[in-house]
């Protein structure tokens, strides 16, 4: 009986050496084997893949409203860029709150909550830091005049029935520009039983109530498009302006505004060596109160629309208002109330304000 010897396995591997298990490969060509599914590898470094790109998506839409919230708060302090972009930024930035919505959807799409957060409340809390007060209701009662402004456009095909809306505002000083040689006797003739007081020139025009004195024009153009009088009104002269500041165009290199800027220039020089002290100065300005190209006004008159006003009383165009270009600025006599008018057949809507008059200071 022959005995027969089996051969050791561990005895076949060299000695020192430990078993390996080489996996075979996938059919999609990844590292397979009896503990990993085909393919999972894969699928594990797309999602992280996914997840990195969700996170770099909420990181934009934070970026983005981090943005937003600083150029909102501090427009101000944003540099004069090209083109005057910042005096265009600065008139349309009322309408930075429509961007509040977008990132946050943005942010609810790409599943990253805390951009959500953070695009809701940073650019909300700028905006009604700037803007917040416009939206309260400032007006008052009393008053001691009413003053109306309007932009009656040249071209108006109901110039009767922007006379009638006029005249149902009751005003006691009444401003209008872009008044043309064909259209400015008209409203001269329709307006002058209730205001017998009148002095135009070029393309603005003065009506009033009490008698006025000093009516001159004021040049800052070539052509005659601003004015000036003395108004004889309670407590002592008022003088009033009327101007229409040369438009703008927006382009793609942003604003084209030299010729505003420099008849406002020249209109301020005016204001400044007013000797009245209590000064008005009414019209279409082509710009609103926010552009830092009409500081050089606004720092000196207060708008009443800002003092007394409820909203941001925009004006054109008249079919749906986006900005206020038409103004009423106040020196030396304080807003109760201001207000739009209804719509006429212009493309600008009318402005009012209601004012108290305190006793002229002497000079």
């Amino acid at each position: 009986m022959t005995a027969t010897t089996r051969p050791d396995p561990a005895a076949a591997e060299p000695r020192g050496t430990a078993a390996q298990t080489l996996p075979s490969p996938a059919p999609d060509g990844t590292a397979g084997g009896p503990d990993r599914a085909p393919g999972a590898s894969t699928g594990a470094a797309d999602t992280g893949s996914r997840r990195r790109w969700w996170r770099r998506r909420g990181a934009a839409v934070t970026g983005c409203s981090v943005l937003l919230a600083v150029s909102v708060a501090g427009h101000g302090l944003l540099p004069d860029l090209p083109g005057r972009l910042s005096s265009l930024a600065e008139t349309l930035l009322p309408w930075s709150a429509l961007a509040v919505p977008v990132l946050v959807a943005a942010a609810l799409l790409r599943r990253a909550p805390v951009a959500a957060a953070v695009a809701l409340v940073l650019p909300a809390a700028a905006w009604l830091a700037a803007f917040g007060g416009a939206l309260a209701d400032k007006t008052s009662p009393g008053g001691d005049l009413t003053l109306v402004s309007h932009n009656v456009n040249q071209a108006n095909p109901d110039p009767g029935g922007t006379v009638r809306s006029l005249l149902a505002a009751g005003a006691d000083v009444l401003a209008l520009e872009e008044l043309s040689p064909a259209t400015a006797p008209a409203y001269e003739q329709a307006l002058a039983k209730t205001y017998p007081y009148h002095f135009y020139q070029g393309t603005v025009g003065l009506w009033s109530v009490h008698p006025l004195s000093d009516a001159r024009a004021v040049p800052i153009m070539p052509w005659t498009r601003a004015m000036r009088a003395t108004v004889d009104a309670p407590g002592g002269p008022l003088a009033v302006y009327v101007a229409h500041l040369p438009s703008v165009r927006v382009g793609p290199g942003g604003f084209t505004a030299g010729a505003r800027d420099e008849a406002l220039g020249l209109l301020v020089a005016e204001v400044r060596a007013e000797p009245v002290r209590r000064v008005v100065v009414l019209g279409d300005l082509n710009g609103s109160t926010d552009d830092r190209a009409l500081r050089p006004l606004t720092d000196r008159l207060v708008s009443a629309q800002a003092a007394a006003g409820a909203g941001f009383g925009c004006t054109w165009p008249a079919r749906l208002p986006v900005v206020r270009i038409d103004q009423i600025l106040l020196g030396g006599v304080r807003a109760a109330s201001a207000w739009t008018l209804p719509a006429t057949g212009s493309d600008h809507l009318p402005v009012a304000a209601r004012i108290h008059l305190p006793p002229d200071p002497a000079p």
